[in-house]
């Protein structure tokens, strides 16, 4: 059937303002301007200022190594559990968070596959460089947080070495306090003995099921021993060979009773414990104070 005239304007008018109001729809539920990325290598060069001023200056250096974790798990373990505890905590407590950092201590592992052991005069240097380019970049407190077992007495040698030599920046290094109520409750899951679960076993498998389950081969889990061979005994010594005396495997405990539970208990008190940390770093105004004095009273 024809339209007239009046009729066909005012169907078109309609079918206009339908559309404009379609679109205007859509423009309403397009989603803000983009949150600002955590990631230092996700950020663009615009966003660089809003970064520090909302960072308030804090930058987070999550360490890992690559080394074997048993046989069921990646060995990339370390470096994805300290990885996933910035980007987890930083969603709560804006940082900034310095990519993939996997350059640590690991001599311990070389006769294993896919470790990856710098000389040690080299990652020393290779870290200093880090912290001092992270604080070129305009952050003065950098929030080292660490995810491997055997990085401990080299990242404390670290920090207290940053005395050596004047620096406009603090180094921090992340130690989470003893809960006695988180040890109860990891106890009420646990299904190994905590005194051997140290390596690839019960508890770090279970952090990688709640983070990344699909990285982990749990049926592989008993094909190797994770039991101490105690091959060495030097009562009151301390030798580098200790580690391989032992666990020979690289891999120390029983990775096959992990569970996701556990997994996620210790997962996320650890988030909580970086979230309070970085809040701390944040109101704290004494340090890089006291760390000035200290440098203005060093003798020459």
């Amino acid at each position: 059937m024809r339209q007239d005239p009046w009729t066909r304007g005012a169907t078109l008018l309609a079918t206009l303002l339908i559309a404009a109001g379609g679109h205007a729809g859509a423009r309403a539920q397009e989603p803000a301007a983009r949150d600002l990325p955590s990631r230092w290598d996700e950020l663009t060069a615009s966003d660089w200022p809003s970064a520090l001023e909302r960072s308030q200056g804090v930058a987070v250096l999550p360490i890992g190594v690559l080394e074997k974790h048993g046989p069921q798990a990646p060995l990339g373990a370390d470096l994805i559990r300290v990885r996933e505890y910035a980007a987890r905590a930083t969603k709560q407590e804006y940082a900034v968070v310095f990519p993939d950092y996997f350059y640590g201590q690991i001599y311990e592992a070389r006769h294993q596959p896919g470790t990856f052991a710098l000389p040690s005069e080299l990652i020393w240097k290779l870290l200093q460089a880090t912290c001092d380019e992270i604080a070129r970049n305009g952050f003065d407190k950098i929030l080292i947080v660490n995810g491997h077992g055997g990085n401990p007495n080299f990242l404390r040698f670290f920090v207290q070495a940053q005395l050596e030599q004047r620096r406009d920046y603090v180094v921090y290094l992340h130690e989470p306090a003893h809960d006695p109520a988180l040890a109860e409750r990891i106890a009420e899951l646990r299904r190994s003995d905590p005194e051997t679960d140290m390596h690839g076993g019960e508890r770090e498998t279970s952090e990688l099921l709640y983070l990344r389950p699909e990285l982990v081969e749990l049926d592989r889990s008993a094909d190797e021993s994770g039991a101490d061979q105690r091959r060495l005994d030097l009562a009151e010594l301390y030798t580098a060979i200790w580690w391989f005396a032992s666990y020979p495997n690289h891999y120390a405990g029983d990775g096959s009773v992990a569970s996701r539970e556990l997994g996620e208990l210790i997962v996320e008190h650890r988030i909580a414990s970086i979230v309070k940390a970085i809040r701390t770093i944040k109101d704290d105004t004494r340090t890089l104070e006291l760390q000035s004095e200290f440098f203005e009273r060093v003798l020459p």
